[in-house]
């Protein structure tokens, strides 16, 4: 960026409705909530957007209540208890977090401001970080007759609360994570766990013997549900039939049925952005995290280059590199690596007990 386009963007401007941000982060999910920490501890000015009524992204939306084994520090910990600390964490340096707030368009000014448009009004930044998970996702359903009557009623897909489901006879359709993670949850709670999918496991192999060494009783792989009953009257959900490889049926009561077959993501207006995408994520560099687009930059499971892995731990690392970049974009003066978190809040703590001692 040259001095005359940073001079403009420096400049006093009459910018209705709010000032300039120097970091905006897309997203409040874990790597968003990450990034809007570290953003600080950079001192950068940050604002988090996010369309959701609260942080968490889909830990909260789907599984807020679902076990995760593999964040750092701990052996394992309640996806709520571990946004919880993610939110703490990212509220250190006060970042302006807007929730229930959609971005719906994103231009880059000529002098290189970026302007989001929301669905609140014109947000203003010097650079912008997706974090957006996989977009907006809804569930996959299944193609049974009367299910989807029954949504609410005893079918869910976002299976939330873990008490909801004690003494009661539970059937789990799906192979992934989030199915085995609940048929090993509600194991020790529910009256009968049954578990039943059509294919192989797609989840973390401990788990999945975990589950094979639980009481859940385990269908797989070829089986399907081929039919529902409903109570009638009350019209909630009572039982299901399935069917084997071999076609024979097995009807068993069921007070609630999870469908855990996944979800579809869509990236919704940000597919007209500009980015290039490839499978619902954005290409971008990985060694800056920026995307095709000056000053904006992408991190977590939004984020699509060669050998990615889409873990918490990834997100975070990619967080900081994001935001380091970001940081020496709209600064140049600024170094890469501000060094160790320990030296960064020292040498804060330093400074404001010397401004403290000139106000005096």
């Amino acid at each position: 960026m040259s001095d005359a386009t940073r001079a403009v963007i420096d400049a006093p401007r009459a910018i209705p409705g709010d000032d300039i941000y120097d970091i905006t982060i897309i997203g409040a999910g874990p790597t968003g909530q990450f990034a809007a920490f570290y953003a600080g501890l950079r001192g950068a000015r940050t604002q988090v957007i996010d369309a959701l009524e609260e942080p968490g992204g889909a830990l909260t939306a789907i599984y807020p209540e679902k076990y995760i084994y593999d964040v750092i520090g701990f052996p394992r910990v309640l996806a709520k208890d571990f946004v919880a600390h993610c939110d703490i964490q990212a509220r250190q340096a006060d970042p302006t977090i807007r929730l229930k707030e959609q971005v719906l368009e994103l231009e880059v000014l000529p002098d290189g401001l970026i302007r989001l448009g929301t669905t609140k009004g014109d947000r203003w930044s010097r650079t912008v970080i997706v974090c957006a998970g996989v977009g907006a996702f809804e569930p996959k359903r299944l193609d049974v007759p009367g299910l989807r009557e029954l949504e609410g009623k005893g079918v869910h897909y976002f299976a939330k609360h873990v008490e909801d489901f004690r003494d009661r006879h539970v059937v789990i359709v799906g192979g992934g994570d989030s199915a085995v993670d609940w048929a090993v949850t509600l194991e020790p709670i529910a009256a009968q766990v049954t578990l039943i999918h059509r294919s192989k496991f797609r989840a973390h192999e401990a788990t999945v013997r975990q589950l094979e060494a639980s009481t859940v009783d385990v269908n797989y792989p070829g089986y399907e549900i081929v039919s529902i009953l409903d109570g009638g009257e009350d019209g909630r959900l009572k039982g299901v039939t399935f069917k084997g490889p071999d076609g024979e049926e097995r009807a068993i009561p069921a007070d609630d049925l999870i469908v855990a077959i996944g979800f579809i993501a869509d990236l919704g207006p940000m597919k007209r952005w500009g980015f290039t995408l490839q499978r619902n994520q954005i290409v971008v560099d990985k060694t800056t995290m920026e995307t095709g687009i000056p000053g904006v930059y992408a991190a977590g499971d939004v984020a699509a280059y060669p050998a990615k892995f889409k873990l918490i731990v990834t997100g975070a690392a990619e967080a900081v590199t994001a935001v380091n970049h970001a940081v020496t974009y709209y600064d140049p003066k600024a170094r890469l690596d501000p060094g160790h978190s320990t030296n960064i809040m020292e040498k804060r703590e330093k400074a404001e007990t010397s401004a403290a001692a000139a106000e005096d």
